[in-house]
């Protein structure tokens, strides 16, 4: 089979879309070798790139196409996916190129719908354009993975898809957190990011969503966990303002430990790339993520590679992510999250629980399955061509 994919994200973007598109297709690549791979980008980059020999590059050629490359990437990619006879186009990132279906078999993955539950997070302009973009792509393309359970039934319920063209798939992570980073590199990232010797750990945006600030709250109620710090990698805006000016009321600016604002970390490529990921998460005491809502939320599954313990909330695809293997929250008590830290804390026996369930449940999200049941689907499509 000849697949196509856009790879927009894939080359340009760092966080959860790039992650998930990087991670797909050099596992497919890796696994299904066979088939022929083109990745779709306007442009391409020097920060992120994957070298198969069943892998090659799609960029707009000259004219308009450079000229515009925004379209080229909705609309004229279509055409020269069409004359290189192409089986199936995959949209990676909620969206497919208008007209496409018409041409080939198409597959879309949609990540989540939290612009349609929560719209007063979103620029209005930016709920609109996602929606229109979304729910082409869902109703037009052949077929849709939604990367978990609680993706499916929003897809279903919200936009009216019938079930059977929805098909769960769930995402797998850098293999680099699968392996054990050795003593030795651990020093040299804890020297090189002055990390503490003891630390709690929040991977995310920092929006409302993601609930930091109910977390800096219980931090506050729980002063007597040995003034353990947390080290936050992500970034924000408004809400990450709202965030700092709680931490300076209540004196905790020297609590909270902002991996991603120091002015130095830009020199370091390494949490750009998320490279030195697998050492800051093995050095943790506990992954915590009190997120409201979320579609997948791979930073969890990162921690049960990582073979670290995990808070988090008790809302929608999170349950599903980390099985039985979290100590769960409600995101809207603080308290609650307060009297997890203490536990996870200072019980030894419950962080090597979690750990165990954790190592154990991650099978499920290895690489191989998730390879395996996206190609499945390709198969079927272009069997019934």
């Amino acid at each position: 089979m000849k697949i196509a994919f856009d790879a927009k994200r894939l080359y340009h973007n760092n966080t959860g879309l790039g992650h998930y598109s990087r991670t797909l297709v050099s596992s497919l690549a890796e696994y299904f070798p066979k088939n022929e791979y083109i990745l779709c980008t306007p442009k391409m980059s020097t920060k992120y790139s994957i070298h198969h020999p069943s892998i090659q590059n799609m960029t707009p050629h000259h004219g308009a196409e450079k000229l515009f490359p925004s379209l080229w990437r909705i609309k004229w990619v279509s055409d020269m996916l069409e004359k290189q006879k192409t089986d199936i186009f995959h949209g990676l990132s909620n969206e497919i190129p208008f007209g496409i279906e018409t041409k080939m078999k198409t597959v879309v993955t949609i990540h989540d719908l939290i612009f349609e539950r929560f719209p007063q997070y979103f620029n209005p302009i930016d709920v609109l354009i996602y929606r229109k973009k979304f729910k082409y792509a869902c109703k037009n393309a052949h077929s849709i993975i939604a990367v978990s359970q609680q993706t499916k039934a929003d897809i279903q319920n919200i936009y009216g898809i019938h079930p059977n063209k929805i098909h769960t798939c769930y995402q797998s992570c850098n293999p680099l957190f699968e392996k054990e980073v050795d003593t030795t590199t651990k020093e040299y990232i804890k020297k090189k990011y002055s990390l503490p010797d003891r630390f709690f750990l929040y991977v995310g945006s920092i929006t409302e969503r993601k609930n930091l600030l109910l977390l800096c709250q219980a931090l506050k109620i729980r002063e007597d966990v040995n003034q353990i710090p947390l080290v936050v990698i992500g970034n924000g805006t408004s809400y990450k303002e709202k965030v700092k000016q709680f931490l300076k009321k209540n004196n905790m600016e020297q609590r909270v430990i902002f991996l991603s604002e120091d002015p130095i970390m830009s020199r370091y490529s390494g949490l750009l790339d998320s490279s030195d990921f697998p050492a800051i998460y093995q050095q943790a005491l506990c992954m915590i993520y009190p997120s409201f809502f979320e579609g997948f939320g791979i930073p969890l599954l990162e921690a049960m590679w990582s073979k670290i313990p995990i808070i988090c909330s008790n809302t929608s695809s999170l349950p599903e992510v980390v099985g039985d293997a979290s100590l769960f929250i409600n995101p809207l008590e603080k308290e609650d999250l307060a009297d997890a830290l203490l536990r996870i804390t200072k019980e030894k026996s419950l962080r090597e629980q979690c750990i165990q369930k954790g190592i154990l449940y991650a099978q499920k999200f290895s690489r191989l399955e998730c390879a395996k049941s996206v190609h499945k689907i390709y198969e079927y499509l272009h069997q019934n061509t």
